[in-house]
């Protein structure tokens, strides 16, 4: 029935009966997921002339781009699954911290801790399946400005 614009569904669709599990694949192409997350940090730059060598604050916004096949019912990896590696193994090392203490020693700019995110993400995924792959990591440190780590760029010297 469609009223206003919009319809009401009275029988929802029942798996075995108006659809099949077969049909729940549709492909067996490699697909990308993104999902994003913010974090609130504070650091400061060494040998740096400029205003960031001073101890200040950003509200990062991170953006993960991960590949891999479909599953039996049609999904690559849950996005709740991409935000518990996030909180339980990346975030709790960047959000309210002082970088320069909880990251490995590096000087904390977008360019190296982008990279840094990007191992974490690919190790977790690598441990969860074979086909899961970190494709890109984008970090902004301002809303106009980030750092971005693409696997195709890995392996360059």
């Amino acid at each position: 029935m469609q009223q206003y614009g919009f319809t009401i569904v009275e029988n929802l669709q029942k798996i075995d009966e108006d659809i099949k599990r077969h049909e729940l694949k549709y492909h067996n192409k490699r697909v990308l997921v993104s999902k994003e997350f913010t974090f609130d940090a504070a650091h400061h730059l060494h040998c740096y002339e400029g205003k960031c060598k001073n101890l200040h604050g950003h509200t990062y916004k991170v953006i993960f781009g991960i590949s891999g096949y479909v599953d039996d019912i049609g999904i690559v990896i849950d996005f709740g699954d991409i935000k518990t590696i996030w909180k339980e193994q990346i975030e709790v090392h960047l959000d309210h911290r002082y970088l320069n203490d909880t990251l490995p020693q590096m000087n904390t700019t977008a360019e190296n801790m982008v990279f840094w995110i990007y191992e974490k993400m690919d190790q977790a995924l690598n441990n969860q399946r074979d086909d899961l792959r970190t494709e890109f990591v984008k970090l902004y440190e301002t809303p106009t400005s980030y750092a971005e780590a693409r696997r195709e760029w890995m392996n360059d010297e």
